[in-house]
């Protein structure tokens, strides 16, 4: 039985981007992810451990979050490698990072990366 683990809009203050000062006062980010899994086994026997544990993918995106990069693509990685890694039932990952009020010269909401990645 296919299923999906999702993270909505964890928001996240980290200190990410390529200019100096981004690193230094940081911004907020809000973070999504969907993981891919095989829930069967979780809905046939009503045990934590052969599921997803959201609480566990938050603790993930928050270690990944918490290592200044300069780029969102670079988090997004970390994270996605760190859920396929820690969590046996993932076969698939996609993290939405989105960088809230960028310092860019224009009148955005956000920017934002989305990456996938699935086991081997």
């Amino acid at each position: 039985m296919k299923g999906v683990v999702k993270i909505k809009n964890m928001r996240v203050y980290a200190f990410h981007g390529c200019l100096k000062e981004e690193s230094k006062i940081g911004g907020d980010y809000l973070v999504n992810l969907r993981a891919h899994c095989d829930l069967s086994s979780a809905a046939r026997t009503d045990r934590l451990e052969n599921t997803a544990n959201y609480t566990h993918l938050a603790k993930i995106i928050s270690k990944e979050m918490a290592v200044n990069s300069k780029l969102l693509e670079t988090v997004a990685k970390r994270i996605i490698d760190s859920c396929l890694k820690e969590v046996s039932v993932v076969t698939r990952v996609v993290v939405k990072i989105s960088k809230i009020n960028p310092p860019i010269n224009a009148d955005v909401e956000s920017v934002a990366v989305l990456l996938e990645g699935k086991r081997n």
